[in-house]
């Protein structure tokens, strides 16, 4: 049996087990939270959860099911209520697990109120080089949802109908917002003219909406030649006759403001910018930590992290040249000896998630039921991707994804490929997300982050799998594979300088290059303000929360157990952490001998 039918099994079997969720009555606090996110996951046109039929995660599925601004509009009404409706529910009513789910469910529902009052602060990222929507919507469609059926064909094709009028409907906000000052840096908008030309080469029958189409049906059992030959054709007629009209109009109003566009990068040079930024801050971090702190933060953990790369430097020879030069000459590994190395990089990705695994053994209780793999990132985004991490869809059609993005002659090898593997896949994100979603008591937005996720937590838990890896000695033996997880460890802390700097300092593109940091990476930053600044805040909160724990318990303290802890919660606001950390050691003192 392949792997995806046997999970999916395997998925159905366990629903039925004695601790699967069971509706629960509406008039009790569980049911008015469940009612809430199925408002929240609802089509409005159809009134079912289409992420159910989908097999995808629920912000994937939204992007289809109603325009953009209806569903900020409807969001942030149903925030406002559920703010409201909280009230009905005091703590002291509450059992721990319930208290978890209205304090992470309060913090939410307060960031998209506080996110709407900066629309179009976030309209300057309807077009951007990642996740922009020429490229969210075509990655919903070719990577992230379940082929099984021949429903899902026809889903497939009402979703390329709903295509163009979603990326209008974008281009008219964006143009709206830049008419008010509120325009992308011009090396962003150079990105995105790039990836949409990209588009536009492939001919309708060579383009990737039609031909995934062409594959993925396929391997559906029963769909007739016949049926699989009128599905295509009607696939290419709407990429000719609609979609691609539609990225020709989005590349217009691009090369029409493209002349005028500033290199400035940062908010701070925006209307309310500083605003903005700290409630971005604030989303991303789930602190209260201004963005002079965190840069002193950053700082100081730069300084920290150079100290300790400089007695390894010192010990491997490497003493001419900058603290930069010398850090890629020691950590840039042997080539790849191949004409096309793509696929011996991912046998090597592979190998160090294998390896991973068997060494976690015996750090953690609980492992995901799901698999992971290592995928290349798709073309469209690769030359401006980092690597990152999908977590497998409820069904169980797929296995956890780490993607790498290995575009041209510029790869992804060397020194911190290890790292980078615990990171995205073992024992870091795939561990932490595929449990979340596979535990069966939790609440479904707790398991499946519906009202967002909690980027403090989950990179700052997949930067603690990084330095776990160094603090349990996966890497004796090896100092340049050390080495690359403090450079590793080093480029995070530089994002909290770079970021603060850019988008509150006046920094440029160039001063943050220059500070350490690759043009794709400092792009991404300008595009999400903020966000980069979660992973090591993140991980400082964690440790700090650990070996608070740990100094409590003494001898009691369980790093196994503490995972646990931390992983059977999900992901929350650090804040939440902290208390759910305290409990478990409270109780841990109260039942040792």
């Amino acid at each position: 049996m392949s792997f995806p039918r046997a999970f999916a099994l395997l998925c159905c079997l366990t629903s039925l087990l004695p601790g699967a969720q069971r509706p629960a009555p509406p008039d009790t606090f569980d049911g008015w939270v469940n009612q809430l996110t199925a408002d929240w996951i609802r089509d409005p046109a159809t009134g079912a959860d289409s992420a159910a039929s989908s097999g995808e995660d629920d912000e994937a599925s939204s992007l289809w099911s109603e325009g953009l601004q209806a569903r900020r509009d409807r969001r942030l009404r149903l925030a406002k209520e559920g703010l409201a409706g909280l009230a009905r529910w005091p703590g002291e009513g509450l059992s721990p697990a319930q208290r978890v789910s209205a304090a992470m469910l309060r913090w939410q529902l307060e960031r998209v109120v506080e996110a709407a009052a900066f629309d179009d602060h976030q309209n300057l990222a309807l077009f951007e080089q990642r996740r922009g929507l020429h490229v969210a919507l075509v990655e919903s469609l070719t990577e992230r949802a379940s082929w099984r059926r021949s429903s899902d064909v026809t889903r497939y094709l009402a979703r390329l109908t709903r295509f163009a009028p979603r990326l209008d409907e974008g281009l008219g906000l964006a143009r709206a917002s830049a008419q008010r000052g509120f325009v992308p840096p011009r090396f962003i908008l150079e990105r995105v003219q790039t990836q949409l030309r990209m588009f536009l080469d492939h001919a309708p029958a060579a383009n990737p909406l039609a031909t995934t189409l062409g594959e993925r049906m396929k391997a559906i059992e029963g769909l007739a030649p016949e049926a699989q030959a009128e599905a295509l054709a009607k696939a290419r007629t709407l990429v000719a006759e609609e979609i691609r009209p539609a990225y020709q109009r989005v590349l217009a109003w691009v090369e029409d403001v493209l002349p005028g566009a500033a290199q400035e990068a940062g908010w701070n040079r925006l209307p309310q910018g500083a605003e903005a930024y700290a409630a971005a801050l604030r989303g991303f971090t789930t602190t209260e930590l201004g963005a002079a702190e965190i840069h002193a933060i950053g700082r100081r953990e730069v300084a920290r992290l150079e100290a300790e790369a400089e007695e390894i430097l010192r010990q491997l020879g490497h003493t001419g040249g900058t603290f930069n030069e010398r850090m890629a000459k020691a950590t840039q590994g042997p080539l790849v000896e191949a004409a096309d190395p793509r696929a011996e990089l991912i046998a090597r990705y592979t190998e160090y998630i294998r390896d991973a695994e068997q060494r976690s053994a015996g750090l953690f209780n609980r492992r995901p039921l799901a698999p992971v793999e290592v995928r290349r990132v798709p073309p469209l985004t690769e030359r401006v991707a980092s690597a990152y991490y999908t977590v497998p869809p409820p069904d169980g059609s797929r296995p956890g994804i780490f993607w790498v993005p290995l575009p041209g002659n510029v790869f992804f090898y060397g020194a911190r490929m290890r790292s980078l593997a615990y990171h995205e896949a073992v024992p870091g994100h795939h561990f932490q997300l595929a449990i979340q979603q596979e535990q069966r008591d939790l609440p479904r937005f707790r398991a499946r982050r519906t009202f967002g996720g909690i980027s403090a937590h989950s990179e700052g838990w997949g930067l603690y799998a990084e330095r776990l890896a160094v603090e349990q000695g996966w890497y004796a033996g090896d100092p340049v594979g050390k080495l690359g997880a403090i450079g590793s460890e080093l480029f995070r802390a530089r994002r909290l300088v770079v970021d603060t700097g850019l988008h509150t300092l006046g920094w440029t593109r160039e001063q943050a290059i220059a500070y350490g940091i690759s043009a794709a990476e400092v792009e991404r930053y300008i595009t999400n303000p903020g966000q980069a600044c979660s992973y090591m805040i993140g991980m400082l909160r964690i440790l700090e929360i650990r070996e608070r724990a740990r100094a409590a318990l003494g001898a009691a303290f369980s790093l196994p157990d503490f995972h646990d802890a931390v992983l059977t919660t999900g992901s929350v606001p650090l804040a939440v952490l902290e208390q759910v950390v305290a409990d478990w050691t409270a109780a841990r003192r109260k039942s040792a001998p």
